[in-house]
């Protein structure tokens, strides 16, 4: 009687790299999805000297995350960060810029980005407005743009030559571009968990008197009203994602 075949492992996935810029943050929710689609978190802050690879050949994508500092800052560090991402453009590898990331990305194509000019931030939930380009996205996807997305921020940035909207706003018009087929931007944070919201209402409270904020409550609140939409959206968004490295 002959054996059966052996069955194959699967491959492994490429990890995927991830860039912080606190000591003590994490991917959130964004990092534990990629995981459980099987992939390595490749965890760098270069901002406390972890090098940025010079290819992304052995990795599956790449994201750079929010932070407290502007795009527009002096420090090595952020311009490092802002010329590496000729690396995922160059290579055509998936890239995702997250808040402070989506600037980054803007600036690196560039686009300028600004402050609010009443010194307006967004913090808290606020209406996400799909263009005609993002609704095609959205059918792409099979599921819809959420209604409202989670945002921390006081710097807008303008949609760079080349790339499309496909999503504004009404305080900072610019909430989610695409580069290519490979490369986007989101101004706000799908990312975020109940935690990651509780601790920076508390860590950064400060900011909830900045004009146009949201208080601590309104912005649970929120959660539990918006994100199970953001979730779901979330979701189809990282596979689409990843569907372009193949």
């Amino acid at each position: 009687m002959a054996r059966p075949a052996a069955r194959r492992a699967p491959k492994p996935k490429d990890p995927i790299l991830i860039v912080l810029h606190q000591e003590h943050s994490t991917p959130g929710r964004v990092g534990r999805l990629l995981q459980e689609r099987g992939h390595v978190l490749d965890i760098r802050r270069p901002r406390f000297g972890d090098p940025l690879p010079e290819t992304l050949e052995k990795h599956g994508g790449a994201m750079i995350f929010g932070g407290p500092m502007s795009a527009n800052d002096p420090d090595d560090f952020v311009k490092a960060e802002i010329d590496w991402i000729r690396v995922p453009l160059t290579e055509k590898k998936p890239f995702l810029g997250l808040c402070l990331g989506a600037q980054m990305l803007a600036k690196h194509l560039g686009a300028g980005v600004w402050q609010h000019p009443e010194g307006r931030a967004e913090i808290g939930y606020y209406p996400l407005l799909p263009t005609p380009a993002g609704k095609v996205f959205g059918e792409d996807l099979g599921a819809p743009w959420p209604t409202h997305v989670y945002h921390w921020h006081r710097e807008g940035f303008d949609c760079p030559t080349g790339a499309e909207t496909l999503a504004s706003g009404d305080d900072f018009p610019t909430q989610a571009i695409r580069v290519g087929e490979a490369a986007f931007g989101l101004q706000f944070h799908p990312e975020v968990t109940h935690a990651m919201i509780c601790r920076w209402t508390v860590v950064a409270a400060e900011r909830l008197a900045m004009p146009g904020a949201q208080d601590r409550v309104r912005q649970i609140n929120g959660r539990f009203q918006y994100d199970p939409h953001v979730r779901l959206w979330l979701d189809a968004f990282l596979d689409h994602w990843l569907a372009a490295e193949r």
